[in-house]
């Protein structure tokens, strides 16, 4: 059984940064990307940020040069250094995982099959 937890969320004034980590647990995940999605409320799920095959990254536009994902020594841990904070990154963050053999579109959510419960991320102007 896959089990992600997320952690990190919180409340900061627009400029600041926060750091979100996720633990994963239930198998290994050396050959598993991890990634983040998050969600503001009225509005899809989107795709942040992904990390696999060992050192590839890939972001979406928005937090490019802001945000950077990285992964744990034993890979079952990712995290989400994010600077430069907005207004507009205040959403609920999710950590997703799956086998990077298996998905085709790493920018959308229906590839994941392993999420966590998500974590609140308020960045007030």
């Amino acid at each position: 059984q896959v089990h992600l937890v997320e952690s990190g969320g919180g409340l900061v004034q627009a400029g600041g940064s926060l750091r979100l980590s996720c633990a994963a647990s239930g198998r290994t995940f050396s050959n598993y990307a991890m990634g983040w999605f998050r969600q503001a409320p009225g509005k899809e799920r989107e795709f942040v940020a992904i990390s696999w095959g060992g050192s590839s990254t890939y972001y979406t536009d928005s937090v490019k040069g802001r945000f950077t994902i990285s992964r744990g020594n034993a890979k079952n841990t990712v995290y989400l250094q994010m600077n430069s904070l907005k207004p507009e990154d205040t959403a609920v963050y999710y950590c997703a995982a799956d086998d990077e053999n298996t998905i085709v579109l790493v920018t959308s959510p229906t590839e994941y099959n392993y999420w966590g419960q998500g974590t609140q991320v308020t960045v007030s102007s």
